[in-house]
């Protein structure tokens, strides 16, 4: 019988992640289905849990699921026990639950497929909420020399200092001070889904600096849009982003990494 995957969340209807990953098994011969699965706002555990027992093997989760994952998990990745959330499950031999949080490593594979290596840059981290929380050991990892965290409330920002310190050089900022040049910003909020911008100073760039906003659409969003009358050096969105994650739980469940570039084509000319 085919293996089962599928992408749980409330709601689901807009998710490309079936297609996404149906493209990653045709790329790369595996036989698999990838379905998405509508999960009761208070029912994410049952429903998990019926997919498991119907040959289900691993499953994506997004909102508003992903804190509830990390709770069913019997065994948690580095990377998701400080995510604090989980967005790849994964049925082990033994039956246990491992959960992971791909989200990070595809913020860092689409940085580097678009602006190169990240060692030794200089990075803003624009908003403290699930998303920068997510983004902030694979940066690191990734060898930047310095993140700089800056969200409304400073406290939240502080809070992200204060457990990742051990991890890197990791500092926060009042997000109106957030001024001195930046190699790499960041806009982790969801500032560009109302049409805003979050509150940063333009001083933060310069003709040097690129800015990456995690929010994607057909047009430019209005952050990228920003960074560029500010001078910005190249402007990049979140859809590579998107199908950076996917191809690391891909990965996590086949033990084969899907390339990222022809599924990014088609779903762009889609949007």
């Amino acid at each position: 019988m085919t293996e089962r995957y599928a992408v749980f969340g409330n709601p689901i209807g807009h998710s490309k992640s079936p297609q996404i990953h149906t493209m990653f098994a045709t790329e790369t011969a595996q036989s698999l289905s990838y379905e998405a699965i509508l999960a009761p706002i208070d029912g994410f555990e049952a429903s998990f849990k019926d997919f498991v027992a119907n040959q289900g093997y691993g499953a994506n989760v997004t909102v508003p699921f992903k804190e509830q994952a990390f709770a069913l998990c019997d065994e948690l990745s580095e990377q998701a026990k400080l995510a604090g959330a989980v967005n790849t499950l994964s049925v082990q031999a033994d039956g246990r639950i491992r959960g992971d949080n791909t989200d990070g490593l595809g913020l860092v594979a689409d940085l580097q497929r678009n602006f190169g290596c990240l060692a030794g840059l200089n990075v803003l981290l624009v908003g403290a909420g699930g998303a920068a929380r997510g983004s902030v050991l694979p940066l690191l990892q990734a060898g930047i020399a310095k993140l700089t965290i800056v969200n409304r409330t400073q406290a939240k920002a502080e809070a992200l200092v204060e457990l990742f310190s051990s991890y890197g050089d990791v500092n926060s900022l009042p997000i109106t001070h957030a001024g001195k040049s930046y190699d790499v910003i960041i806009n982790s909020t969801s500032s560009s889904l109302s049409g805003e911008v979050p509150n940063i100073s333009s001083d933060s760039i310069t003709s040097q600096t690129v800015c990456y906003d995690m929010m994607y659409g057909k047009q430019p969003t209005s952050f990228n849009i920003w960074a560029k009358a500010q001078g910005a050096k190249q402007t990049v969105d979140g859809l590579g982003m998107l199908v950076g994650q996917a191809a690391e739980s891909f990965y996590i469940w086949r033990k084969v990494k899907p390339s990222v570039e022809s599924v990014l084509i088609e779903l762009r000319a889609e949007l």
